[in-house]
């Protein structure tokens, strides 16, 4: 992962050749600045709607010991096996790229002592995660997720505040005709007795799996429930139900939790198929998925993990959570028509005529950022069609022009870009203006 040594830099531009044209590695992407929009649009109202819940944020490292990974999403995984960025470092030790954000919380949570604030905690995160995938519409193999974790409390009040968040997210940015689904998967009680109800079910069919599913249906059972491949969707609609193998206490967070999103108004529906794909949830689980149908629909999902803070050497401390992916909401916000409202046009463009106006120019401009406004200096040389030309392209609301007259004068000409109306004024009134 460091810098290349002499005998393997010759090898590396040799087989790219001289004149080669780096690209951005397959499955990442540049966000451009005429996309950034709708990246500040996202984390805004993320961010606000997280506060409003008393959330305080949290950022982790993008790599992580390899074992965090192994031990909460689970050895058997397709993530783990498949899709992860591990590497040793120079101290020959193994790190991972981070594949999802859940982990790493708790972790910090667990080496800083959040235990002992009072619980529970409420933690929301922006970060990147890596995963080794066919890349595809709004999935990258480099992709960024939005995401909160409540830790500490296991009453199903928490859940349905979870499941509130992540609904009024999505009515914050705008979007519609969405469909809220839920399940609950039991706990480390009662689901050993629901898989092998699965199990038993699907050894009935062993011949219609994919090749995968049958490796499933061995060390990760649940995992069966998610397979879209084509032989084995029609399976699912007639498996067990996990909602029915339910031991009492599960059966009772799970009424309540209906219960509670029954008065909160979010309408939802009950989807026995739904698992989730990493091996550390625990009763409730949930998706909210956009009119689109298809394989990467979800636009955000999560659920309860009580026995992962335990997992990863702490006590048994129940958490709750969920992540959606930054892309993904950008995709359905374009295919919305969704207004993006971020004002990021410069406040002022700065043109002047030759030396002596570019100095004021400097001058102004200092002063203009100081109040909190922004401001960019023209090219000086360039004739004031050239510059002004220039301000319309990077849509400056208003032109200050400095030349001759304005210098002998003291005084300032500001054009207005919407409409044309241009106004004079003395240098001293704009500035005490400011």
């Amino acid at each position: 992962m460091g810098s290349l040594q002499p005998e393997e830099a010759k090898i590396f531009y040799r087989h790219r050749g001289k004149d080669s044209v780096f690209k951005a590695p397959r499955g990442t992407r540049d966000i451009q600045p005429d996309e950034q929009p709708y990246w500040r649009y996202i984390e805004n109202r993320a961010s606000k709607i997280a506060r409003l819940y008393g959330f305080k944020r949290l950022d982790t490292p993008v790599f992580e010991d390899s074992g965090l990974f192994s031990r909460s999403v689970g050895a058997g995984t397709d993530i783990m096996d498949k899709e992860t960025y591990t590497f040793n470092d120079r101290g020959n030790d193994p790190l991972t790229l981070r594949p999802e954000g859940t982990a790493p919380v708790c972790r910090a949570y667990l080496e800083h002592g959040m235990q002992n604030l009072p619980q529970p905690v409420r933690l929301y995160y922006f970060c990147p995660v890596f995963r080794y995938d066919r890349p595809q519409a709004g999935r990258y193999r480099e992709h960024h997720q939005f995401g909160v974790e409540v830790i500490g409390d296991s009453d199903p009040m928490v859940d349905m505040e979870v499941v509130q968040i992540g609904w009024d997210l999505m009515d914050g940015l705008g979007l519609k005709g969405l469909s809220l689904s839920l399940n609950s998967i039991g706990d480390k009680k009662c689901r050993p007795h629901y898989i092998k109800e699965l199990q038993r079910y699907y050894k009935r069919y062993i011949g219609q799996l994919c090749k995968d599913c049958i490796q499933r249906l061995d060390n990760n059972p649940l995992r069966v429930l998610d397979c879209k491949q084509a032989s084995c969707a029609p399976l699912r609609d007639t498996a067990p139900a996990s909602t029915d193998h339910l031991c009492d206490e599960c059966q009772i967070h799970w009424d309540r939790l209906c219960k509670y999103l029954e008065i909160s108004g979010i309408p939802f529906e009950v989807d026995h198929k739904l698992v989730r794909g990493l091996d550390y949830y625990t009763r409730m689980v949930f998706e909210i998925t956009p009119p689109e149908e298809g394989a990467q629909s979800t636009i955000l999902g999560g659920g309860r993990y009580d026995g992962l803070i335990e997992e990863l050497g702490g006590k048994s401390i129940p958490g709750v959570g969920f992540a959606t992916g930054m892309e993904r909401l950008i995709l359905n916000i374009e295919r919305q028509n969704i207004d993006v409202i971020v004002d990021e046009d410069p406040e002022y463009f700065l043109a002047s005529m030759d030396e002596k106006s570019a100095e004021l120019a400097v001058m102004l401009g200092v002063k203009i950022r100081e109040s909190g406004c922004s401001a960019i200096q023209g090219q000086q040389g360039r004739g004031l069609r050239g510059q002004m030309c220039t301000a319309n392209t990077l849509n400056a609301k208003r032109v200050i022009i400095i030349g001759e007259n304005e210098i002998t004068n003291g005084s300032l000409t500001i054009r207005k870009m919407t409409n044309g109306d241009q106004e004079t004024v003395m240098v001293d009134d704009f500035l005490a203006a400011l």
